[in-house]
């Protein structure tokens, strides 16, 4: 049975403030935000349960561990196996995002490696799998802005 989705702006002003900090504490929360510890307790869980929320991480600066090859990489696919594909894909520890997208190419992946020979070996990884017909590969040069993180009004 799906949930219907009832989110009102106190539940915009706890998904708000947990973007910011996911370590802010409920009391803390429920003090700024002038409800009870449980109510902001009841108030995530729905978020949870929900789907909205789908975890608590921290950011990490990838490059100060090393990972300093980010690549946005294109790929045709064969579009009867399109879901298999990028299902495989996404399953690789190096890849961050796997999106289906309109245009030339079908999929993109955004992954991080430590060098070019990691790299390297991704893509030639990838491009033996027979439903993908040609890849694309951009290297990133500088990383301007990468925070997915989106303002709630």
């Amino acid at each position: 049975m799906k949930q219907e989705l009832k989110i009102d702006s106190i539940d915009l002003e706890i998904l708000s403030e947990l973007i910011s900090n996911a370590r802010v504490s409920y009391r803390s929360l429920a003090n700024k935000l002038g409800v009870s510890v449980s109510t902001i307790h009841n108030r995530v869980e729905k978020l949870i349960k929900l789907g909205i929320i789908k975890g608590f991480t921290a950011i990490v600066d990838y490059s100060k561990l090393g990972y300093d090859v980010t690549a946005v990489i294109l790929a045709k696919v064969d579009g009867k196996h399109l879901i298999e594909v990028e299902r495989e894909i996404a399953k690789h520890p190096n890849v961050c995002s796997v999106y289906d997208i309109t245009g030339e190419f079908d999929v993109a992946i955004i992954a991080k490696f430590h060098n070019i020979s990691e790299l390297n070996k991704f893509i030639k990884s990838i491009l033996l799998h027979p439903h993908i017909q040609r890849t694309n590969t951009s290297i990133v040069f500088n990383v301007v802005k990468e925070d997915f993180r989106l303002k709630i009004p």
